[in-house]
């Protein structure tokens, strides 16, 4: 594991100077105090690609010894080429494919998933799984009701063999594609190409129904993780650790409770990056393990929920 995050904090009294809202109703709504924010040079290739350089140094692998990269985001630097592309170019895994995926916040245990299934049937060795996301570059600052809840950040997992018995025991994978406009970016593909219409309109900004996704997220994610407990063959006493989406403490709190753990068995850094879409779960679940609050054999569940509408769980048997 591996995370990079841009020097630059945007904090709640930052954003009372630019946006009509203040510190109490962010942190009492959200739990966010502060997030990080990229330059205007940086985009989400230059975060992954310095956390992906990161990871594969504590690793001791080599560039070359990459077979694929896979890359969720929301944010990639273009339509096309792939960010994953740009970042292989950019560390020199010349041997590796690479492709993006977009799963929106649950992008990053849907790419486990896909990295898991090439790993496990043989066909690769090494996959290096990328999650960036610049977010604050497709926000409207004068939508309290957004600009108030995102960071940029990457996290990076590289996906190699381990013995039979740990790492990935089940994932669960969803999605409602009849949610989908709750939560979108409604302008700058083939439905909605840029036009001077749409850039007055504020479309290629990010659209969300708050109250909806809200009650999606915590109905979502207690379940999800209960369901892929179940495919593993355990149970919510058997969990040692709970990493999840961090995109509301209210939200979070809500699995919690399904789940039964204590807070001592959940890693929150939500109020310091607020919501980083699919990178918030790796870079949580990085400083988790880098704070030893994740040891050796522990029983670890990842949860999530996101665009798509779309959600995910997956449970670990950490290796490392």
């Amino acid at each position: 594991m591996s995370s990079y995050l841009p020097e630059k904090k945007l904090t709640n009294a930052d954003l009372e100077k630019i946006v009509d809202t203040t510190d109490e109703w962010i942190r009492s709504r959200t739990g966010i105090s502060e997030r990080r924010m990229t330059t205007p040079e940086e985009a989400a290739s230059d975060l992954g690609t310095k956390a992906a350089l990161k990871a594969l140094q504590d690793a001791g692998i080599t560039p070359a010894e990459v077979d694929l990269i896979i890359v969720p985001t929301a944010t990639p630097d273009m339509l096309f080429p792939s960010t994953a592309c740009i970042i292989q170019n950019n560390i020199g895994a010349k041997n590796a494919a690479a492709f993006d995926i977009s799963a929106g916040c649950t992008g990053f245990i849907y790419a486990l998933a896909v990295a898991n299934q090439f790993v496990a049937t043989g066909v690769y060795d090494t996959v290096l799984v990328v999650a960036t996301e610049t977010l604050t570059k497709i926000l409207d600052w004068e939508n309290r009701n957004t600009c108030v809840l995102f960071g940029d950040g990457a996290g990076v997992a590289i996906v190699r063999p381990v013995m039979e018995g740990k790492g990935f025991l089940s994932f669960e994978l969803g999605a409602e594609g009849a949610g989908g406009d709750l939560l979108k970016l409604p302008a700058g593909g083939s439905r909605k190409p840029a036009t001077m219409e749409t850039v007055q309109n504020k479309e290629h900004f990010v659209y969300m129904a708050g109250n909806d996704v809200f009650k999606f997220a915590v109905k979502i994610m207690g379940e999800t993780a209960v369901r892929a407990l179940e495919k593993a063959g355990l149970t919510k006493e058997d969990v040692d650790y709970l990493v999840p989406h961090q995109a509301n403490n209210r939200i979070i709190d809500s699995a919690v409770k399904r789940l039964g753990l204590s807070p001592e068995k959940v890693y929150v850094n939500l109020d310091k990056y607020g919501n980083m879409s699919s990178a918030s779960i790796p870079v949580a679940l990085d400083e988790a393990v880098r704070a030893g609050c994740i040891k050796k054999g522990d029983l670890v569940v990842l949860v999530g929920f996101g665009a798509g509408l779309t959600w995910g769980s997956c449970v670990i048997r950490w290796a490392m």
